[in-house]
């Protein structure tokens, strides 16, 4: 393995390592950062009243999942099926 790949190898594991609990602390604080953020019109308008919690929510998943995805491979395999035939890869 060389330096470059060990360099990227250790930053997709720090990336997730990071990432899964910093996703955990936005769903387990999402009320303290609504009242420090304040209501977020579009998501109100989205989901309806209290739909400022329900993003927040959202968002803390969606870092939490994309995050170990990414740690683990999977979102880079998902992005080259979806958007390689776009850029040349196959």
């Amino acid at each position: 393995m060389s330096g470059a790949e060990f360099y990227i190898n250790f930053m997709r594991y720090l990336v997730g390592l990071i990432g899964f609990p910093l996703g955990l602390i936005i769903v387990v604080y999402r009320e303290r950062i609504k009242n420090f953020t304040g209501d977020m019109a579009f998501a109100e308008k989205w989901f309806g009243q209290g739909g400022t919690y329900t993003w927040i929510l959202l968002f803390g998943l969606a870092v939490s999942l994309g995050s170990l995805m990414y740690m683990f491979g999977t979102l880079q395999v998902i992005f080259l099926k979806l958007l390689g035939p776009f850029v040349g890869a196959t």
